[in-house]
């Protein structure tokens, strides 16, 4: 203690990371972020965590908690909490927008191809490389995270307790979530032991990392009402006003402005991630408005899979699709840019808002033992989440047909065995040996899978 009292405080001063340097990272980071929230984890956290060490592993998981509870897409949320530890509010604004940017535009080609031809076969061929080498990427990341976060018996316990709650109970997630702070708050109280694991490989990392855990945060991660209040004024403005303006051009029935209001609505109700919210999505995007046909949201769904991006990216397609179909006296070309536009706005301009306005009372939590023990918990429950999407995920990419087996609390997806995709189990394979055991680079691997599935999937099929 006597020596962290003798330590000099560096919470204001730089943290070695220029702000040049990050954004290229971030504007990267939008361009190789395949396999929805497990990919994207996964690649942020070798990349940030592993290779950069710009911050600590509890740092990263301790973010990664919040943003897990929140509405809308995770992992965005987490590249803007991480970019508003680095540079402030324009860091978080630089790793957010660059984080999704370049998926609006291919999802917006690949609405459009589709729309218009209805043939999207090669781009398709190449996207499949991609997804089968994401297994491997989130294979090898889930592994390190794990052995971080499941420093004992009662944290692989509750990793093991949150997969089975949600991948064969489906266990809302909040209460999965809920149910890990109080097991730490309660359990912490009875061995406080059992819920202060990784402190001495966090400190060891404190020496090697941008922003270090043993000194007081910077000026921009300490709360205020003030700030507060001004952040939710501006954030709420900025989400709403351009919905708004929207609707009074268009007036009320058109197809944009009922997408500004259903986004806007359905992105405070997407806990869970992306699949969580398609059934809800799905049946106003078919039943109520008539956007797409029955069957379409799987093409979306297809599509936005295996590109750079959130899942919730599936979205931006019903966004163009529909107002494609429905262009209300504009040129369809015009309308469905404009709905892909409104549904991409709405869905993801709230995410800085929940990040700015919340962040800075997450990381004053960091201090208190009681909340870290909760909080050590619910890391558990959450590698256990990763786990669940993982498993989801591998199943509909390496087979050509899954069953829904019904279970307790709803069904689970089951693999038909004998359409083993062996192109895409290969690709996956090598990803994740390459990349656990032979450390090779993302990049390297993503471009030669991607070229792979070209050729395997696109030209010899």
């Amino acid at each position: 203690m006597a020596e962290r009292a003798d330590r000099p405080d560096r919470s204001d001063q730089a943290h070695r990371v220029p702000f040049r340097e990050a954004a290229r990272f971030w504007v990267k980071l939008g361009f190789i972020n395949f396999g929805g929230p497990t990919g994207q984890i996964a690649i942020m956290h070798d990349e940030i965590v592993e290779r950069r060490r710009w911050i600590t592993n509890g740092r990263f998981l301790h973010a990664l908690n919040y943003c897990m509870l929140l509405p809308g897409p995770e992992a965005q949320q987490l590249a803007i909490y991480i970019g508003w530890l680095l540079h402030k509010v324009r860091g978080g604004v630089v790793a957010g927008v660059a984080f999704v940017l370049p998926s609006f535009f291919v999802m917006l080609g690949l609405s459009w191809l589709y729309a218009a031809h209805g043939d999207v076969t090669l781009v398709s061929a190449t996207l499949s490389g991609l997804a089968a080498a994401v297994i491997g990427i989130v294979a090898s990341a889930t592994i390190r995270i794990g052995k971080k976060a499941l420093a004992n018996g009662l944290m692989a316990g509750v990793a093991t307790l949150a997969f089975v709650s949600i991948f064969l109970l489906h266990v809302p997630f909040p209460v999965v979530v809920l149910g890990a702070a109080a097991i730490g708050l309660v359990g912490d109280r009875i061995d406080p032991r059992l819920f202060a694991v990784g402190v001495g490989r966090e400190l060891e990392e404190n020496e090697r990392v941008a922003i270090r855990d043993d000194v007081p945060g910077a000026a921009h991660t300490r709360p205020s009402s003030r700030r507060s209040a001004g952040v939710l004024i501006i954030g709420a403005a900025v989400w709403l006003i351009p919905i708004a303006a929207i609707a009074i051009w268009r007036g009320p029935g058109d197809s944009l402005t009922d997408m500004g209001w259903f986004f806007s609505k359905a992105a405070l109700v997407t806990f869970g991630g992306a699949y969580a919210v398609l059934s809800y999505v799905n049946v106003a995007a078919v039943a109520q408005f008539g956007w797409l046909l029955p069957g379409q949201m799987v093409v979306g769904l297809g599509l936005a899979e295996t590109t750079p991006g959130p899942l919730i990216m599936v979205l931006e397609f019903v966004g163009f699709v529909g107002a494609y179909r429905n262009p209300g006296g504009l040129a369809p070309l015009v309308a469905g840019t404009l709905g892909a536009a409104v549904a991409s706005w709405a869905t993801f301009a709230p995410c800085f808002l929940w990040i700015f306005l919340g962040a800075p009372y997450i990381e004053r939590l960091r201090g208190n033992r009681r909340m870290g023990a909760a909080l050590q918990t619910v890391t558990a429950a959450v590698v256990g989440v990763i786990a669940n999407l993982a498993v989801t995920f591998a199943a509909h990419t390496l087979f050509d047909r899954v069953r829904d087996v019904h279970t307790l609390g709803g069904s689970i997806p089951v693999p038909v065995w004998s359409t083993l995709d062996v192109f895409a189990t290969i690709v996956a394979a090598v990803s994740f040996v390459g990349l656990w055991r032979l450390r090779w680079k993302l990049l390297p691997v993503i471009a030669v899978s991607a070229v792979a599935g070209f050729v395997v999937n696109g030209v010899l099929r």
